[in-house]
């Protein structure tokens, strides 16, 4: 059997559908935290939510990305991406904190693309900052 995990292809294939499940999960996450529906404002052409939604995605990767450079074991990468992920997810309050003049929600679904593509620079530059710290 360790022959078996230790084929690149089958590690690859592994680390593809482990971040998948966990990109599921953790946009299932923002979902929640958002006070708008993703998917739905996105079907409307929500600009806005289309541009944030994909600096999320884009900042998980990414956080990703790091783990499974740095960690060798499917277990570990999961645990520093879940701990990214929660990072991550601090960013986006501390976004909504700093900015007492509007709602950051409220802005994206209102399809406000300046605030949906600063709330993308904000994801994919935490990301980035995260990454580092888990590398």
């Amino acid at each position: 059997m360790d022959k078996f995990w230790d084929n690149e292809y089958i590690q690859i294939a592994a680390y593809y559908s482990v971040v998948i499940l966990c990109m599921i999960v953790f946009l299932a996450v923002f979902e929640l935290v958002t006070k708008y529906k993703n998917w739905e404002e996105i079907k409307k052409g929500n600009v806005a939510v289309a541009l944030a939604t994909g600096g999320k995605i884009f900042g998980v990767a990414n956080i990703f990305r790091h783990t499974i450079e740095e960690h060798t074991s499917l277990l570990s990468m999961i645990g520093w991406g879940i701990y990214g992920f929660f990072l991550l997810l601090v960013g986006y309050f501390i976004f909504e904190f700093l900015t007492p003049k509007f709602r950051i929600d409220e802005e994206i679904q209102n399809d406000n693309r300046a605030v949906g593509l600063i709330s993308l620079i904000i994801s994919v530059g935490l990301s980035y900052v995260i990454g580092a710290g888990i590398s």
